[in-house]
């Protein structure tokens, strides 16, 4: 079948496929977490690096996760950039579990902190490729034109402020993963602020 015909079964695929992905990506960073081997809850209370960048990283794909099935329905046929830019956005995915670990295991050091929000930068790249390709190749009508454009001005603001925490992770850590936070924040809110900025 050719991607000219392949529609709304090929989609379904990708996204069942994605789904499978997503769900190993969030399995590897609960398994990252290991029990101390001391006894005490003093010992368990030395986890809390680690707990607290799994919280972190997990809020992230779930948002991810969330986001790809919303923009999938949105979606009518398969080609080679949605194919190739929703692969690239499972590859930035699955550097995660790693961004995470060496979050947690290095304290939110100064290094970790800007490998994590490095790492964290990509799938919202990844993300803007592949919604960019669906708004083109999708459907048409209102309603989705109107998602896409909230959606977009969403995902520029969101690497913006990723970019800017890049940077401010050189000066704090904490800084850095603020702004990571008040990606989330953006995300989790059903309607961006930047919605009234545009007059919607």
């Amino acid at each position: 079948m050719s991607e000219e015909t392949e529609g709304r079964g090929g989609v379904t695929r990708i996204e069942a496929f994605s789904d499978g992905v997503i769900a190993i990506i969030i399995t590897i960073m609960v398994l990252e977490m290991k029990a101390p081997e001391e006894h005490g809850l003093e010992h368990l209370w030395t986890l809390w690096p680690v707990f607290l960048a799994y919280v972190l990283s997990y809020a992230y794909v779930a948002i991810y996760w969330v986001n790809h099935h919303r923009l999938f329905a949105h979606a009518a046929q398969v080609t080679n950039a949605l194919v190739w830019s929703n692969i690239a956005l499972l590859f930035a995915l699955s550097l995660v579990p790693f961004a995470t670990a060496y979050l947690g295991e290095q304290t939110f050091s100064r290094e970790a902190t800007l490998v994590y929000m490095s790492v964290m930068i990509l799938p919202a790249f990844a993300y803007t490729w592949l919604q960019g390709v669906i708004r083109r190749t999708g459907k048409q009508d209102a309603a989705s034109q109107d998602y896409h454009a909230r959606m977009f001005r969403k995902s520029v603001a969101a690497t913006v402020i990723y970019a800017g925490g890049i940077a401010l992770a050189l000066l704090s850590p904490w800084a850095g993963l603020a702004c990571a936070a008040l990606v989330a924040v953006l995300w989790f809110l059903p309607k961006s602020p930047f919605d009234a900025l545009f007059g919607e």
